[in-house]
């Protein structure tokens, strides 16, 4: 049988989301003076972006937005373009991150990985050539995070990167009551069905309907 929260190669387990206010809050918690990982959690957790995604955010993208904002990026899983606007927690912890990277260009990523191979050269309008300071965080390193943090608080279960996004949509169905033909449109899922399943809420669902005693 697979360790909890690492199963072995080959294995199909379900990565699920982050199912409660309390398990949310911390992680922030535990987050709190890491700049750069609390803004990738809270974006994850308040979008439905996917992991890929994320880590292709760059700093023009967000550096003079406000809340309510929004900014576009291309998927690179659909290659379509997908407009994000940002409520007045993402717009915190990008502050405090960009914060910590003040002479950071808008071509740099938002979120620097602290190792790994440096991206290539890139050349200004005036056709000097800059190396840019940041490395590219790869989302096995994210999925290695999300695993960390999860285990760091105690949760029992499976996670990694995808659990952001699930997140996201698990709280909108559950807690703010998002409905379903919403969610669909967000996930760009084609049955309800789908999203039920994706984000993992019709088993318990199921559940609760036979512990249901008459």
């Amino acid at each position: 049988m697979a360790a909890l929260n690492h199963p072995r190669k080959g294995d199909t387990i379900k990565v699920e989301p982050i199912r409660t206010i309390k398990d949310i809050k911390a992680i922030k918690r535990l987050l709190a003076e890491k700049p750069r990982d609390l803004a990738i959690f809270t974006l994850g957790i308040n979008t439905n972006l996917r992991a890929s995604d994320i880590l292709k955010i760059t700093v023009g993208m967000v550096r003079d937005l406000k809340p309510e904002d929004h900014f576009t990026m291309r998927e690179l899983k659909t290659d379509k373009d997908r407009s994000i606007t940002v409520n007045q927690t993402v717009y915190g912890a990008i502050q405090k991150l960009l914060e910590t990277i003040p002479d950071a260009d808008d071509q740099d990523l938002l979120f620097q990985s602290r190792k790994g191979k440096l991206r290539k050269t890139i050349s200004s309008a005036d056709g000097a050539v800059r190396q840019p300071s940041e490395r590219e965080m790869s989302v096995a390193s994210l999925n290695g995070l999300v695993k960390e943090w999860c285990k760091e608080i105690n949760l029992t279960g499976n996670y990694g990167s995808h659990t952001l996004r699930k997140t996201f949509g698990f709280m909108h169905r559950t807690i703010n009551k998002t409905d379903l033909p919403t969610l669909m449109t967000m996930f760009n899922h084609s049955t309800q069905k789908q999203t039920l399943e994706y984000l993992c809420i019709q088993p318990e669902e199921i559940k609760s309907a036979y512990l249901f005693e008459l």
